[in-house]
């Protein structure tokens, strides 16, 4: 029998006993004294006895040929031999464990020996082969013994290898999968631990079997985890279990697919596994994942998903350090509160943690927002939203002074007055603690003499001016102004020298009250008073409007200005706005519908002026073509078309008529160089195509404007006073890069084309 051991290699299948106790063979040479149980004395495949405690068929027999694990009735354990001693054990033990067996014999063992397993193997170099637990010695390449101790034996893992590991969307990664292991590249690493990594891959429940082998490098060792898929009865059916927002398909889905197999394997779940994921993220919910699996043994499997519920919502206030603030900060936490989108015991959405960060920002009380989701303590299952806010100054002030040069006689730059122009700036965001706000600012371009030309401005607004609750999130304005504008209704037309430039002066008052029933979708409803003065360029009031003659003169035969005859007009009418705005951004570009009317309404004797009723109606579509490829940063092919028609009936001065041209009427033309008028309609399309690589857009676009006939129903009809046609069309392409847009348009009218330079979007 000891000869066979040493010469022969294959497997030795040992009947456990009864009482799950090691056989008498292994517990002579271990130097253990259990008892057999009372087994009959027989013999294995070597013709090796096993017979009761103390037989001669036992003694005689080298320490370094044997190792064994006993095993339940049901199973057996089995020794594999070689030349140089054991190579290794397999089966689960449930008597005296395998490590602990190996390690009483590893002070006897030479280099080859090993011990019992837990489901896997390990194999040292060319003579040791242990399971989960084994211990052993073996022989380094060159030939050199290592010595060990059973408490300090390690070895330097050099290189980490794997054989036959799943991989596939939805499969744990190598990286996924060793990264908590004790066995790492670069590290000393004992046979415990390597047999606590086998025990740590198998229980994640992916593999039938692990085995790992040891192999000598230069160095150190090589560690080989061979892995054996784990292998199910084909899927049945499927459904999941947790999910309150999944749509039936999934189910179905899923079971479709995984019925192309004849079995289901670790892949079939990874699928599954992907197609419930990738729903749940696509739609913004970060927080679903499928936690695990059950009812494969069966084939009627359940997928187990958490889908994150939200278990608290809090805000904290930091300093610029990063540290919280004792007691918060200035602002009432229901401010912040009350813009949250999250409560709790809803799902945490991706798309509202975008919108508390806009709204938040919205305040124009923080400098930097945070939405910090992350699983509550008490109940990974559970997410806790909580909100870093870091306050801006609440008081501000600014004074700024300027000089404006101009080019002088022989190009040097010229100082045009010694009086310095500049504005004064004041701002209180923060009005009791509630995020009221008021602001204003004085601006003059003679701060000697400000009464020439004194713009102000003070605005006061309230924010949920009907309370907390209201989902409409009301707000109250009331602001005085003062301010001076160009009228582009007394515009020089093409082909005429440039008229004597007019300006409009507006000093008043105006309260408004607007309701959000979405980010962009709003409707304002306001009051407005105001005195309307027109100037020239001197400041002095002009009644009528300028062109200049052939011979250098100017005429003053023009259209009245206002619609009383002394320059100044005094109104008060009614405006309502309502913008419907569903558009989002992809990749940068605009997606969806805009539409927005706007109706104001002048109360003629009750306020002392024009009786009229002026509206405006726009509609823009942004229509997506093509989408772009999942993962491209590049915008899609988007076409987009847009109208827009105006009317007005009753009194209507020259400076409230519709202008018509304009980089966002028709392009190609100065503001107002094609007309003004009573109604207009305008037309526009444009086409944007993708650039690869600059991830930005090129556009070829066509527009047009008519007044419809109506330019000589305004007063004096300054159309036609200044030689303009009222209609008039434009083509072009451009390069869209960031927020500027260079673009070639050709006039319709004149059939001269030149380049361009924008900012911002067009429609």
């Amino acid at each position: 029998g000891e000869e066979a051991l040493r010469t022969t290699y294959r497997q030795v299948w040992v009947a456990a006993p009864d009482s799950c106790n090691l056989c008498l063979l292994c517990s002579r040479l271990s130097g253990t004294d259990l008892n057999y149980s009372g087994m009959e004395a027989t013999r294995c495949a070597l013709n090796l006895a096993i017979s009761p405690l103390g037989s001669p068929a036992a003694k005689g027999v080298r320490s370094r040929t044997v190792a064994c694990s006993a095993d339940s009735p049901k199973r057996r354990s089995f020794l594999r031999f070689g030349k140089k001693g054991l190579l290794g054990v397999a089966g689960a033990t449930t008597g005296l464990a395998a490590s602990e067996f190996a390690q009483r014999t590893l002070a006897r063992s030479q280099p080859g020996g090993g011990g019992g397993g837990n489901g896997g193997n390990i194999n040292w170099g060319n003579g040791g082969n242990g399971g989960n637990g084994g211990h052993g010695g073996w022989e380094s390449s060159n030939g050199a013994a290592w010595a060990m101790t059973s408490e300090e034996e390690s070895f330097y893992c050099e290189q980490i290898e794997t054989q036959n590991l799943m991989t596939g969307p939805g499969v744990p990664t190598q990286a996924e999968l060793f990264g908590d292991l004790k066995c790492q590249p670069g590290t000393w690493v004992t046979r415990q631990d390597l047999s606590d990594d086998l025990a740590a891959l198998l229980n994640t429940g992916l593999f039938q079997n692990v085995d790992a082998n040891v192999e000598p490098l230069e160095t150190g060792y090589k560690v080989c985890f061979k892995f054996r898929e784990k292998i199910w009865p084909a899927m049945m059916s499927f459904q999941v279990t947790g999910a309150t927002i999944l749509p039936d398909w999934i189910d179905k889905a899923v079971l479709k697919a995984a019925g192309k197999n004849n079995f289901t394997t670790v892949n079939t779940l990874a699928q599954a596994k992907t197609l419930i994921e990738d729903w749940y993220h696509e739609n913004g919910f970060v927080f679903g994942t499928v936690s695990s699996f059950d009812g494969m043994d069966n084939g009627r499997v359940v997928a187990n998903v958490h889908e994150g519920k939200i278990s608290s919502v809090s805000s904290k206030v930091c300093d610029p350090q990063g540290n919280e603030i004792p007691g918060g900060g200035s602002v009432n936490p229901h401010v912040v509160h009350r813009e949250m989108p999250f409560k709790v015991g809803e799902l945490y959405n991706l798309d509202d943690g975008k919108r508390a960060l806009r709204d938040i920002f919205a305040l124009n009380l923080f400098d930097n927002v945070q939405v910090v989701p992350r699983p509550d303590e008490s109940d990974p299952n559970l997410v806790k939203v909580e909100m870093v806010l870091s306050e801006r100054p609440m008081k501000t002030a600014e004074v700024e002074t300027e000089w404006s040069l101009a080019p002088g006689p022989k190009g040097r730059p010229n100082l045009v007055s010694y009086k310095p122009g500049g504005s004064i700036f004041f701002e209180h965001r923060n009005l009791q603690g509630e995020g009221r706000q008021l602001y204003g600012s004085v601006s003059s371009m003679n701060l000697f003499a400000p009464q020439e030309d004194l713009g102000f401005k003070l605005e006061y607004t309230r924010p949920y001016c009907r309370g907390s609750r209201d989902p409409n999130k009301t707000n109250f304005k009331l602001s005085a102004f003062n301010s001076r504008k160009l009228c582009a209704a007394f515009a020089a037309g093409p082909g005429m020298d440039d008229a004597p430039a007019v300006w409009v002066d507006r000093a008043g008052a105006k309260a408004s009250i607007t309701e959000s029933y979405s980010a962009q979708s709003k409707l304002a409803l306001a009051a407005v008073a105001q005195e309307v003065t027109t100037r020239d360029e001197s400041g002095q009031v002009c009644t009528q409007g300028f062109r200049p003659l052939p011979n250098g003169q100017l005429a003053s035969d023009g259209p009245p200005t206002t619609l009383s005859y002394n320059g100044t007009d005094r109104t008060l009418f009614l405006q309502a706005n309502l913008a419907r705005d569903n558009t989002y951004f992809l990749n940068g570009s605009p997606v969806g519908a805009r539409d927005i009317y706007q109706v104001d309404q002048g109360l003629g004797p009750l306020g002392g002026g024009a009786f009229f009723n002026r509206m405006q109606a726009s509609f823009t579509r942004f229509i997506k073509l093509k989408s772009p490829k999942p993962r491209s940063a590049l915008p899609p092919l988007m076409l987009v078309t847009s109208a827009k028609y105006a009317n007005c009936i009753g009194d209507l001065p020259a400076y409230e008529a519709f202008t018509l041209g304009g980089p966002y009427s028709v392009r190609g033309y100065s503001v107002g160089e094609l007309g003004v008028c009573r109604r207009k309609l305008e037309l526009a399309g444009e086409l944007r195509v993708p650039i690869p690589y600059a991830n930005n857009q090129a556009y070829a676009f066509y527009e047009m404007g008519t007044d419809l006939g109506s330019s000589k129903e305004v007063r004096g009809n300054p159309t036609e006073y200044m030689r303009r046609v009222g209609h008039g069309s434009s083509y072009g392409a451009g390069l869209k890069l960031g927020s500027c847009r260079f673009e070639y348009v050709v006039d319709g009218n004149m059939g001269k084309g030149d380049w361009h330079v924008r900012f911002g979007e067009r429609f």
